[in-house]
Parts: C-alpha cells; structure tokens; sequence
C-alpha cells in the first residue's frame, strides 16, 4: 500500500463518498458503501452500492465508474470509497477488473467512517494484470 499524504482533493471527495453512501440500496447485507470517482479533467461521479434479492448487487466503485464511461469519461486520478465498518472497504475483484481496464495508476483510497484510510493504485490492488498489448 502506498503511503500518501491526505490532500484537500481527497477530502472533497471523501465528504462527496460519505454523503452518496446514504443513498445505498442495502437491505441484505446492511452495508452501505460510497464512491467519488475523479476523472483526470477534475469531473467527479459518485455511486453506491445497489443490492437485490438475487443477490446481484453493483458495488458503488462500478456504479460511479459506468456513470463517467457513460458521459464519456475514460482516465481517471483516484477514487475514494467509504463505508461505515470497523475496517476499510477495499474494491472487490471485479471492480478491480473494471477500473483496472482504464486507470491501472489510478489511486484507491480506502477508508472508513472513523478515518481509518489506505491508499494504493488500482495496479497494487490487482498484480500482475496481463497486458495484451
């Protein structure tokens, strides 16, 4: 994990995860999650989790992830992802995949509602990602 100094950047889009994850669809596994995502222009999407009762949920990462693919967006800086447990929340590995696919430096900011937080790139996160090229 790489050792980062918290930056105001950061602490805006970590005010804009805290405030999406209210709006989390949760019922199941009662864990709401949020995400603030920055696009290398400085556009910020967020997303929550979204759950069903087929159990096949979208995590918050994906959801603010697809929204900026959606508006055109392809590269990003960083993204904050913020639920409210005792540890922090690190994206699954299918985020891992999705984001990986756009912005393997992107940086993962992982944290909790006590200000507990973990920094490292999407790359560190997913190792040794083939690359077709």
């Amino acid at each position: 994990m790489t050792k980062k100094i918290l930056t105001k950047d950061f602490k805006k889009l970590f005010n804009v995860a805290k405030q999406v994850r209210k709006l989390a669809y949760a019922p199941y596994s009662g864990i709401k999650v949020g995400s603030a995502l920055e696009s290398i222009d400085g556009k910020i999407y967020t997303g929550c989790n979204i759950e069903n009762t087929s159990f096949a949920a979208i995590c918050s990462e994906r959801v603010a992830l697809y929204k900026a693919i959606s508006d055109g967006a392809r590269k990003f800086k960083r993204i904050v992802v913020v639920a409210d447990l005792k540890t922090i929340t690190s994206p699954c590995g299918v985020c891992r995949q999705a984001l990986i696919e756009f912005s393997p430096d992107m940086e993962v900011f992982m944290c909790n509602l006590k200000g507990k937080v973990e920094v490292a790139t999407v790359a560190e996160l997913l190792p040794y990602i083939v690359d077709y090229a």
